[in-house]
């Protein structure tokens, strides 16, 4: 059999010798990335005119002053205007490596080298088939029964090809069932879903959805049963109208809330009992728990008819088991995916499954507790500057002061001024929540961070107004 010409042509020397030279010029120059730095005011001018321009290209202002220069060091990431700041938001949970890794650099490469730069319903590469298999072979190590994985380019439309499984199946079903507070995307009938009126404010109605409250863990006994409660009340109302239930195990744009094993199978036990699937929402959840997905963090797998993940996977997909089978028409897209996300999304999924990233020890566990151990300290010599701190694993989140918007808001952009990109979630109350880089981000890393933090909320604690 004859070498393929595209084996030939990716083995040729000269290919690696241009690899090898583009990481040795990566590493000289992150060399220059030792931790934060001002911006440069020779460049402040240009900058702001950058930013004003960009606001008016994309209609609308940018939450924070952020242009990336293109280059970074692990969590470090310097910006156009010559800053260099501690990434703890990642693209809320995408750079999952950090910035300017040199394993996606290799990846990206190789994506370059292929002949397309989308693949999709037509023309698929090798790259999508091994990722998937990757994936699959890792959603049922411990008895989870998903057959399929259809990629897609994000975690709305990963949750949108969900749906119209789950109501294809359950036709003519006409209802979901969902967690208050829960966020799910921002599509038109994924904006239905998501618990939050503003995000639907001038909307056409798409889908009829009946929440159920979420997991109190200060309470867990009542709200348990609160939750089993409501979903009675729902069932019994709408009998027979709906196609099954969506879950965030852990709510993220919601406040960092995780929920519980029994809590689950609680509610699950009654989904069963009415022959409702249960749709798994891990969009921002995946790979920042003591497993790569958070089912299986909470012994879930029996349990599991789809699953959605995106953001750190890169490339985004639904796994779905056999029953969920799409007829053909319902599920099909001109681009599942770029080259280069899938790629880098293989690198990814590889890297944290060899690098003791995962189990009650693993690193995702380890970095939540030292942000726990930090902030906790912080919290306990300063109980009116901060609460928490909350959230699993590589997803961590406090609530500064009052919890009010005006206050949180203002701490999280002063903590950006002085070098350490957070976000918020929740709204009552509002919190700050950090998605730092768990395949990357180091101790000294996490300890800096929460010590900006402390002098951060000094700071807001004296000048509430002006932080």
């Amino acid at each position: 059999m004859s070498e393929l010409a595209a084996d030939q042509f990716r083995n040729d020397p000269s290919i690696a010798q241009a690899q090898a030279l583009l990481h040795d010029a990566l590493r000289e120059h992150q060399a220059t990335l030792t931790g934060i730095r001002p911006a440069d005011p020779a460049r402040r001018q240009s900058y702001e005119a950058m930013l004003e321009q960009f606001a008016e290209l994309r209609g609308g202002t940018l939450y924070y002053p952020y242009i990336s220069s293109g280059l970074g060091r692990a969590a470090l990431v310097e910006l156009a205007d010559g800053s260099v700041r501690y990434d703890m938001i990642t693209g809320i949970g995408v750079h999952g490596l950090g910035h300017s890794d040199h394993d996606l650099l290799a990846a990206g490469i190789d994506a370059a080298l292929d002949d397309t730069v989308m693949q999709g319903n037509l023309q698929q590469g090798a790259q999508a088939m091994r990722l998937a298999r990757t994936l699959l072979d890792a959603a049922n190590v411990d008895g989870a029964t998903l057959d399929h994985c259809f990629f897609t380019t994000s975690g709305a439309m990963a949750n949108e090809n969900a749906l119209k499984m789950l109501f294809q199946r359950k036709a003519p079903a006409d209802r979901l069932l969902a967690f208050e507070h829960c966020f799910a995307g921002r599509t038109l009938a994924l904006a239905q879903v998501t618990d939050k009126p503003a995000y639907r404010d001038g909307l056409p109605a798409t889908l009829r959805v009946d929440y159920v409250p979420f997991y109190d863990a200060a309470d867990a006994e009542a709200s348990t049963r609160d939750a089993v409660d409501a979903l009675h009340a729902h069932l019994a109302r709408h009998p027979g109208r709906h196609a099954g239930m969506c879950m965030e195990l852990v709510q993220g744009e919601g406040g960092y809330y995780p929920g519980s094993r029994a809590f689950f199978t609680a509610l699950i036990d009654v989904l069963r009992e009415h022959d409702l699937p249960v749709m798994v929402d891990e969009v921002q959840t995946f790979g920042r728990t003591s497993r790569l997905f958070a089912y299986q963090h909470f012994g879930l797998d029996e349990y599991v008819d789809l699953v959605t993940i995106g953001k750190l996977s890169q490339v985004c997909a639904t796994l779905f088991r056999d029953a969920f089978k799409p007829r053909p028409g319902l599920v099909s897209q001109t681009f599942t995916g770029s080259t280069s996300a899938l790629l880098a999304g293989q690198v990814i999924v590889d890297r944290l499954l060899a690098a003791g990233q995962f189990g009650e020890a693993g690193r995702n566990m380890r970095i939540g507790a030292r942000f726990a151990d930090r902030l906790g300290a912080i919290a306990r010599a300063h109980p009116d500057w901060i609460a928490g701190p909350f959230g699993l694993g590589a997803m961590v989140a406090f609530t500064p002061f009052d919890g009010s918007a005006q206050r949180v808001g203002a701490f999280i952009r002063a903590l950006f001024d002085a070098g350490v990109i957070g976000f918020i979630a929740g709204g009552a109350p509002m919190r700050a929540r950090f998605l730092p880089p768990p395949g990357c981000v180091t101790d000294d890393d996490i300890d800096a961070v929460c010590g900006i933090v402390a002098d951060t909320l000094a700071r807001c604690a004296t000048h509430p107004q002006g932080s």
